[in-house]
């Protein structure tokens, strides 16, 4: 699961989950982030892309390294 999360003041405002496939908001500004970028096809997209591009490249070499630490 790739998670993007938006932070102010240790806040968690918004967050992409590439389970859910959209931005969620946290708080009312955080809501309003969602609904903007939730409405941009292209952004979307690209975030869903993030687990291909980086998650399942990486995930055998993390999942290595964690064996051989415990």
């Amino acid at each position: 699961e790739y998670i993007s999360s938006y932070s102010y003041n240790k806040m968690e405002f918004t967050r992409f989950s590439s389970s859910v496939g959209k931005f969620v908001g946290f708080t009312e500004y955080g809501v309003k982030n969602a609904e903007y970028w939730n409405k941009d096809a292209s952004l979307l997209s690209a975030m869903r892309a993030q687990k291909e591009t980086y998650c399942q490249h990486n995930i055998q070499i993390w999942y290595n390294n964690m064996l051989t630490k415990s």
